[in-house]
């Protein structure tokens, strides 16, 4: 190699290493809790986010608020940036910690968010018997730092009920929660960043309207067909662009992946639920087709509660967002004019609850960039169905859904340092078997069996002056839930059986060499059937060579093991 290619390649590292942490900085979640054998305290296997060395600025959002009636649901606080700790930060860790006092009370969802973007989401477990139950939630917002840099307002929500609960609820419930929350800021330090080029420059969550001079949050889609929807006008020289998108399943669509067909929704006596099991959130740009996010098959703590004591399912407790790239289309929102980005869930059933919000990088170097989509071969979905079944009053067979689809959207930006191109190809591979036999005249007998398996995996190639920078990344969320009743000796009359398995990865190269690589694998399983038992295997590794390696147990509802590896963190 002569000393001009090597200064171009140089060059070029060291610009795509720039890149790299921007492209690896998604956002990263965990769940950190009192892992003692022989309790029932909420424990998972989830790793805390990983800090720097450095000691960081604390930032108190709030302590000791309190959720026991309606009227407390939404709950404000105000956010000063630390005086001590100006930025640009290394890290920006948000923590929350949870108490439930000991009694009956439902499963609740709760989400936080600093100027209406959305910083924390998940679900609650089910009160302990006897004792308070505790525990911990904690997320790398670092992508985020441009709105904590001024004064903010933040709002929880959580709505729970006890004396104002409707009848009978009024007399049963007694469950409360206490929350506390911390943002942790690490400053940079000796092996800090240099400028804060790794970061978004801008962060704008969408907005849901009430109608009635305030938002809904989190926003909500009541039906097949409703937008979540929110007009922009944005800076002009935006070079990349992502929307980090949470959509939960409520009410009749909560355990979404097992619905049927319309035309058997009469059969499906567990679930109620019909359009298929096939679920996805439809990103557009002003009507046109712009990105996908699948919907993760997320377990709450109230299907059924012995089932979850102590272990919750994957990400229960804090669902992690799904990062769609909105690059290609840098310089149609960069060109002055006013643009809508819209949400949708494909054939919903009833209801989602939705927040997201758009990451932009802008090119500090000029004040309007131009460029063009140039190809967005991204249709609608369309699932097919094939069904297996025999008999009428008694049905046995199968049910089976498959989504496929291959596509591209591309496009380029013309800015300070030269045209950037943008090139996305995405794989989507959706393919669900309910095995069911139903006595659909006495009901004495329904067992269903559910596997579902969705994958995306996409390519995306940044082209420029530095080479062309290639990012391959892979999610899978598979489920199976396999029900049966009557069972007699079952506390609710009938036994479940669940495991799930997500996974995500990714792979970076520069001219086909490679740079890094990082993979995530957090399998669950947990069964009801006499003893009830469950499991967590969380597995987490990457190229600068930091390993986790985390593995629970339980037992009637008792916490049995802890793997040595939990306390490598």
């Amino acid at each position: 190699m002569n000393s001009r290619s090597r200064r171009h390649y140089q060059l070029s590292l060291a610009i795509a290493l720039t890149l790299l942490v921007v492209l690896i900085s998604s956002p990263v979640l965990a769940q950190s809790t009192n892992r003692q054998i022989g309790t029932q305290y909420e424990v998972t296997a989830d790793p805390v986010v990983p800090r720097p060395e450095e000691k960081p600025c604390l930032v108190q959002l709030f302590s000791n608020y309190e959720f026991a009636f309606f009227s407390a649901t939404t709950q404000t606080f105000n956010f000063t940036p630390p005086s001590d700790c100006s930025g640009p930060w290394q890290k920006v860790v948000f923590e929350a910690d949870f108490s439930e006092n000991a009694g009956d009370q439902f499963d609740r969802t709760a989400s936080l968010y600093i100027a209406n973007a959305n910083i924390y989401f998940g679900t609650t477990p089910e009160p302990l018997e006897s004792v308070t139950n505790t525990w911990h939630v904690e997320r790398d917002v670092t992508d985020y730092s441009a709105l904590l840099t001024m004064p903010q307002q933040g709002t929880i929500v959580l709505q729970n009920c006890t004396t104002d609960c409707p009848a009978p609820y009024n007399t049963e419930l007694n469950g409360v929660f206490t929350v506390n929350a911390e943002l942790e800021f690490y400053p940079a330090g000796r092996h800090g960043r240099v400028g804060n080029n790794d970061v978004p420059d801008v962060v704008l969550p969408m907005e849901q309207s009430n109608g009635s001079g305030g938002l809904n949050l989190p926003a909500f889609l009541l039906a097949e067909g409703d937008q979540f929807t929110t007009t922009f006008t944005l800076p002009r020289n935006i070079e990349r662009a992502y929307l980090d998108v949470v959509s939960q399943s409520q009410q009749t669509d909560e355990q979404w992946y097992a619905c049927f067909p319309n035309n058997l929704n009469s059969i499906n006596l567990l679930y109620g639920c019909g359009n298929t099991d096939f679920r996805e959130t439809e990103i557009t740009i002003d009507g046109k087709a712009a990105g996908i996010a699948p919907i993760s098959p997320w377990v709450f703590t109230g299907f059924l509660p012995d089932q979850w004591v102590p272990t919750p399912a994957a990400q229960t407790l804090e669902f992690v967002p799904y990062r769609v790239n909105l690059t290609p289309f840098a310089a149609l929102l960069s060109d002055g004019n006013e643009h809508t980005l819209s949400l949708t869930v494909f054939d919903q059933n009833y209801y989602f609850s939705e927040a997201a919000s758009l990451l932009l990088y802008l090119d500090k170097g000029s004040k309007q960039v131009t460029g063009e989509l140039t190809k967005d071969t991204l249709g609608a979905p369309s699932p097919v169905v094939a069904e297996k079944l025999k008999g009428t009053s008694t049905v046995t067979g199968t049910i089976g859904v498959t989504q496929n689809r291959d596509f591209t959207v591309a496009g380029y930006v013309n800015t300070s340092h030269g045209k950037v191109s943008t090139s996305i190809s995405q794989q989507q591979r959706f393919s669900s078997t309910q095995t069911i036999d139903f006595d659909t005249v006495n009901q004495s007998v329904l067992d269903q069996n559910t596997v579902v398996d969705n994958s995306v995996d996409s390519s995306t190639t940044v082209s420029g002056r530095s080479g062309n920078l290639t990012t391959d990344d892979s999610f899978s969320f598979p489920i199976s839930v396999d029900v049966t009743y009557p069972v007699s000796t079952a506390l609710f009359g009938l036994t479940v059986a669940t495991r799930q398995n997500y996974q995500s990865g990714k792979q970076i190269y520069l001219d086909g060499f490679p740079l890094s690589f990082g993979s995530v694998n957090n399998s669950v399983s947990a069964s009801d059937v006499t003893p009830a038992a469950s499991s967590q295997h969380y597995v987490s590794f990457d190229s600068t060579g930091q390993i986790y390696d985390c593995q629970i147990a339980s037992k009637n509802n008792t916490l049995t093991s802890v793997s040595r590896g939990c306390n490598q963190q």
